[in-house]
């Protein structure tokens, strides 16, 4: 009987809990995603290249005569001008050897006089025949041997000139000096090695950087193709200091060397940047960035809408014509601030998907709602160019 009265009672209660449903299940709604349309852009780009300070202009000084430092005319480290004396060598032996010179340009000054008084009263005598042929040709060959006498003691003259004027060691160039090797009382020598001081000129200074050839091809091949078109003539070049700051001061590029080296397959390039306060010092490591090419018809796309798929394959998502979720591959070029430059995979009009593209699945239809894409600053559009690194060469 107990049991009867349970199994009554849980008919009860089911037959008072709610009638079963048995129509279709509820429609889901449909996701909304943002969207930018893709529009063509010109942008410049630029590489970042690994380079040294080197100076303008660099001269060792040297001594040219020997002898002991008298005094050094200079600070370390402070401005010369070119022309300045910097050390004084003990000029007393060569002036004494310049005055010895001097009187043996007066002793064969004085010869020469002599020798032309015999040689014209020999040719009078020679013609009544009071003295002999000899004796005359041997006056006039002593006129000579005078005259070449006096030529030889004024080339000793200037030369112990120059020696004496080269005891006065002066900067070769204006610019800054280093260090003095040695100091008052040493004894130098004539083109001795080491030198005694280094002048160099640091407004303006050359940055030499490196690229390697394949980017330089790389380049000229998409320049032929009429990707992309040559910067300017006279192209800009930025710079980034070792601290990770950015230089105030803007460069120009001079030259790129015409060799590859063939122990790193790359080519130098120099650029000129000017230097007023001296914070460019040489052998300083620096990062360059200069501005190869100008991409008239650039598609850029917000990196946030570029993801990978299962293979690592960059793709992004579109709304198609019939505001259904589309899937595309992509082949990326550079970085452009915080956007990728896409040379395959897009066309411009179309509607990129940059927010909620993880609500939906490929062929879903959306509900497209358009973003206003912000502006791309300055320093965007000379951003650091970069390479994606799973993008083939």
């Amino acid at each position: 009987m107990k049991r009867l009265a349970v199994l009554a009672a849980a008919l009860g209660v089911i037959a008072c809990g709610p009638a079963p449903q048995h129509g279709p299940p509820p429609k889901e709604k449909t996701p909304s995603v943002g969207f930018v349309v893709l529009k063509p852009d010109k942008v410049a780009l630029t590489t970042e290249l690994p380079g040294r300070i080197a100076p303008m202009l660099i001269a060792e000084v040297r001594p040219q005569v020997t002898g002991l430092i008298q005094s050094r005319n200079f600070t370390e480290g402070g401005e010369v001008r070119a022309g300045a004396v910097l050390y004084q060598i003990d000029p007393a032996p060569y002036k004494a050897a310049l005055d010895s010179a001097n009187a043996a340009l007066a002793k064969a000054q004085s010869s020469l006089a002599l020798a032309k008084l015999k040689a014209d009263r020999d040719k009078e005598l020679v013609a009544i025949r009071a003295v002999s042929q000899q004796d005359y040709d041997d006056a006039a060959a002593s006129v000579q041997q005078a005259e070449a006498d006096i030529a030889a003691a004024r080339a000793a003259c200037e030369t112990n000139r120059i020696n004496l004027g080269y005891t006065r060691i002066t900067a070769p160039v204006s610019g800054r000096i280093g260090r003095s090797s040695v100091t008052p009382g040493a004894l130098v020598t004539a083109n001795q090695t080491t030198a005694l001081a280094t002048v160099q000129k640091l407004d303006p200074v050359y940055v030499d950087v490196t690229q390697s050839s394949t980017a330089i091809l790389r380049m000229r091949r998409a320049m032929d193709s009429g990707g992309v078109s040559a910067a300017a003539p006279q192209v800009k070049v930025g710079l980034v200091l070792e601290d990770g700051s950015r230089y105030p001061f803007e460069g120009t590029l001079q030259f790129s060397d015409v060799t590859v080296d063939q122990s790193t397959g790359a080519v130098t390039i120099r650029a000129i940047f000017p230097n007023p306060k001296a914070e460019l010092l040489p052998g300083m490591y620096v990062r360059a960035i200069v501005t190869e090419a100008m991409q008239d018809h650039a598609l850029l796309v917000p990196q946030q809408a570029v993801t990978r798929d299962s293979m690592g394959r960059a793709v992004a998502y579109i709304v198609g014509h019939d505001d259904k979720l589309e899937v595309r591959g992509l082949s990326l070029g550079r970085a452009i601030g915080d956007q990728w430059v896409v040379d395959r995979g897009l066309a411009p009009g179309e509607r990129l998907i940059v927010d909620g593209a993880q609500k939906a699945t490929p062929g879903a239809l959306v509900n497209a709602i358009p973003i206003l894409a912000p502006p791309r600053s300055a320093s965007a559009q000379l951003a650091v160019a970069q390479v994606d690194p799973l993008r083939p060469e």
